[in-house]
């Protein structure tokens, strides 16, 4: 089974979900319905991340650690 993230327009998501009802469970589930939210938004919307990297903005460039010291 694949699974997919649609963004869905509010003129037919009520049509869209009704669509998609008509499937049966085994051949189509809806895991999660959520409004649309940017990733600015989403980061903004955690307490105290925009605080954070104000904070990390103003730290010297030598407190960093380079890309190749970093264990991916």
């Amino acid at each position: 089974m694949k699974t997919l993230t649609l963004k869905i327009d509010d003129s037919v998501s009520e049509k869209f979900i009704w669509l998609l009802e008509h499937f049966s469970s085994s051949e189509v589930k809806i895991l999660e319905q959520s409004e649309y939210m940017s990733d600015d938004d989403y980061l903004r919307s955690i307490n105290g991340m925009v605080q954070s990297l104000h904070e990390a903005q103003k730290e010297p460039t030598e407190n960093g650690v380079s890309l190749d010291k970093l264990e991916w």
